[in-house]
């Protein structure tokens, strides 16, 4: 099941970033940034990508939750 979270998760970070118009510099990311790491910036890049990726398994789990059963 990992795999297909991790395939959902990084769906929903290309879906954000079309959402934001790939302005990664943008207000909406810069927020993202200061409130994921406000007590200290990831240690290398490799942090960084685990922490994407969680948060983006994340946001799969949350829209997952809130569809209606059919």
């Amino acid at each position: 099941m990992r795999p297909l979270e991790t395939l959902s998760g990084c769906w929903q970070l290309v879906r954000l970033l079309i959402l934001s118009k790939f302005r990664i510099r943008g207000r909406y990311w810069q927020w993202r940034y200061e409130t994921a790491f406000g007590r200290g910036k990831p240690g290398n890049r490799a942090e960084s990508l685990k922490a994407a990726l969680e948060y983006g398994r994340w946001m799969a789990r949350v829209r997952k939750l809130g569809r209606p059963d059919r």
